[in-house]
C-alpha cells in the first residue's frame, strides 16, 4: 500500500464518484479507479455500489471514512517540512542552481544524473531548468496531466510550494523508522531482511519523494534532520491506521474462501415453504459443517443467475422451471399461482376478473422475477392489448411489501396459493388455473464439487415428505 492510494481512496468515498474524484485530485480516472481496486483488494472489502451510475458507499466503507480522513491528515503532514527548517534533500553529482542544499556525498539517485537522468530531462522543459529535488522537477515522474496539490510552507503561510502526492509505499516508511531508530543502515537491515544497497537506495528516494532530508549520514551512524524526528510520530501513527484498516482482511479472505454463498429468490414472509427451507438449510449446514460458513441471501431469479455466472453465488434456488443450460440444475417443486386480493374486491366483481383487474392497482415483482413473468402471462391471457394498456402496475421487489398492499391498501397480486394462505389474516384468493405454476430449481456450476454441495444442501432443505420433485407448496 502507498500513501497516494490512500488519499485517492477518501477523495473517491468523499466525492462519491470517480471522474468527480479524479477532478478534485487531478488524477487521470484511470488512475483514481486502479486506486480503488487496488484497495479494495488489499482489505478484502468492497467500498462502493453502483447505483444509477454513481459510486455509493457501503457500510464497510462508512465506518473506514474516519480512519481514511485521518491518514489523509497524516499523508499532508507528512509531506509539510517541519517548521523552522531550511533543509533540502541531497543534490545530484551535478552543479546545483542553489547552495541551498545540503552538501553530503550520495550516488546517483533514481532519475537524477546518468543517461536515464539525461533523458528525463529533455522530455520536458520543467526538469531541464531545475533540479529534480524541487518540487517542478518531481511532479515531472506524476503522468501526463496530473495535478500537483499545495501546501502552505510553515515559516511563511504566504509562500506556497507546488508539490503532489508521490507513490510513497508504506513498506519504505516502516522502514524509515526502523533506520532512524537503529541509528544505522546495518542495524535495520537485519530487523527489515533488507540488504544494504537496497535499503540505502530505498531510504535515498523517500527523501527525494518527500522532498527534503530526513536522515544525516555519518561514519559514526546515522542521526535524524528536524524534518526527519517530526516525520517518525506521523508515519507510525500512518502505519497503525493502515493496520486498522486492513487488520481483518486475513482472516476476512481465508473466511471468505471457505465460505460457501447461497442466493434465493426472495420468501413470501416467515411462514413461506421457502423461508422454512432456507432456514432449515442454514441450521443443519451450521451443525454438519462448522468450519464452513453459509452465506444465505435473497434476490431476483436475473441477479442469481447472473452471480451464478460471475461466482458471486455457488448454489441458487430460482423461481423458474428451466435455467441457463450452462449451468446444471434440478427441479424441486411446483405449487399454484392465485390472484389475491382484499374479500370485498371479489365480491364487487364476482367472476369477471378482467372486470377486477382494470379496476383495481396490481402490486408485482420486477420483470427480473419468475413470479412476474407468471403474472405477465396471466394479464395477457387475460385482457385485450388495449385494456392493458389501461391497468395501473406497481412494481415491487419485496413480496412481504406486496402482501402488505393487498391486504390493508386494495391492491391486487399474482402470489403463491399455499404461501399466501398461511399468512395472519389471509387474503381472499382465486387460483389461475393448472398452467399458472410457480417452480423452484436449484441451480449451480458444472463442476463436480459444486454438484456434491448443491445435493448436501438439497437433502437438508427438503424434509422427508417433500424430498423429490413434487407439486410441493413454494
Amino acid at each position: 500500500m502507498d500513501i497516494a492510494t490512500l488519499a485517492l481512496v477518501h477523495a473517491i468515498l468523499a466525492e462519491r464518484g470517480i471522474r468527480r474524484a479524479a477532478k478534485a485530485s487531478g488524477r487521470p480516472a484511470a488512475s483514481v479507479s486502479a486506486a480503488l481496486t487496488r484497495f479494495e483488494a488489499a482489505i478484502a472489502v468492497p467500498l462502493v455500489r453502483r447505483e444509477r451510475g454513481n459510486l455509493v458507499p457501503t457500510l464497510e466503507a462508512q465506518s473506514r471514512m474516519a480512519d481514511l480522513a485521518a491518514a489523509k491528515e497524516a499523508i499532508q503532514s507528512l509531506l509539510r517540512p517541519a517548521p523552522n527548517s531550511g533543509s533540502q534533500p541531497e543534490p545530484r553529482p551535478e552543479p546545483p542552481r542553489s547552495n541551498n542544499f545540503q552538501s553530503a556525498p550520495s550516488s546517483p539517485q533514481r532519475g537524477e544524473g546518468g543517461p536515464q537522468g539525461r533523458m528525463r530531462g529533455t522530455a520536458g522543459s520543467e526538469i531541464a531548468e531545475s533540479p529534480p529535488s524541487s518540487p517542478r522537477g518531481r511532479s515531472a515522474l506524476l503522468p501526463a496531466g496530473e495535478k500537483r496539490e499545495t501546501f502552505a510552507n510553515a515559516d511563511n503561510p504566504c509562500s506556497i510550494s507546488v508539490r503532489p502526492i508521490p507513490s510513497i509505499s508504506l513498506t519504505a516508511l516502516e522502514r524509515f523508522v526502523s533506520v532512524a531508530r537503529s541509528g544505522s543502515i546495518r542495524g535495520a537491515s537485519k530487523v527489515s531482511a533488507t540488504g544494504q544497497p537496497q535499503l540505502t537506495r530505498q531510504m535515498n528516494d523517500l527523501e527525494r519523494d518527500l522532498g527534503h532530508t530526513l536522515l544525516i549520514r555519518s561514519p559514526s551512524g546515522i542521526t535524524c534532520t528536524a524534518e526527519g524526528l517530526a516525520a517518525i510520530p506521523i508515519v507510525e501513527n500512518l502505519l497503525e491506521i493502515w493496520r486498522r484498516l486492513s487488520r481483518a482482511s486475513g482472516d476476512r479472505f481465508r473466511r471468505a474462501a471457505a465460505t460457501w454463498r447461497f442466493g434465493s429468490v426472495m420468501p413470501l414472509g416467515p411462514e413461506s415453504e421457502i423461508a422454512r427451507m432456507l432456514a432449515a438449510l442454514t441450521a443443519k449446514w451450521h451443525r454438519a459443517r462448522p468450519r464452513q460458513p453459509l452465506f444465505v441471501s435473497s434476490t431476483t431469479a436475473d441477479e442469481l443467475i447472473a452471480g451464478l455466472k460471475n461466482r458471486r453465488f455457488d448454489v441458487v434456488l430460482l423461481d423458474l422451471e428451466t435455467f441457463p443450460s450452462e449451468f446444471e440444475g434440478r427441479l424441486i417443486s411446483r405449487t399454484p399461482l392465485s390472484l389475491a386480493g382484499h374479500p370485498s374486491l371479489f365480491a364487487k366483481h364476482g367472476d369477471d376478473i378482467a372486470a377486477l383487474l382494470q379496476a383495481n392497482p396490481i402490486a408485482v415483482p420486477s420483470l427480473k422475477s419468475g413470479l412476474r413473468q407468471q403474472a405477465a402471462h396471466f394479464i395477457e391471457a387475460t385482457l385485450t392489448e388495449q385494456e392493458r394498456n389501461r391497468l395501473t402496475l406497481t412494481e415491487v421487489d419485496s413480496i412481504p411489501v406486496i402482501l402488505n398492499l393487498v391486504m390493508d391498501h386494495g391492491y391486487l397480486s399474482v402470489l403463491p396459493e399455499s404461501s399466501a394462505a398461511r399468512v395472519r389474516n389471509p387474503p381472499a384468493m382465486r387460483r389461475l388455473g393448472p398452467g399458472y405454476l410457480q417452480s423452484l430449481s436449484l441451480a449451480w456450476q458444472k463442476n463436480a464439487l459444486s454438484r456434491q454441495v448443491a445435493e448436501a444442501m438439497l437433502g437438508m432443505m427438503l424434509t422427508d415428505e417433500t424430498s423429490g420433485t413434487a407439486d410441493a407448496p413454494d
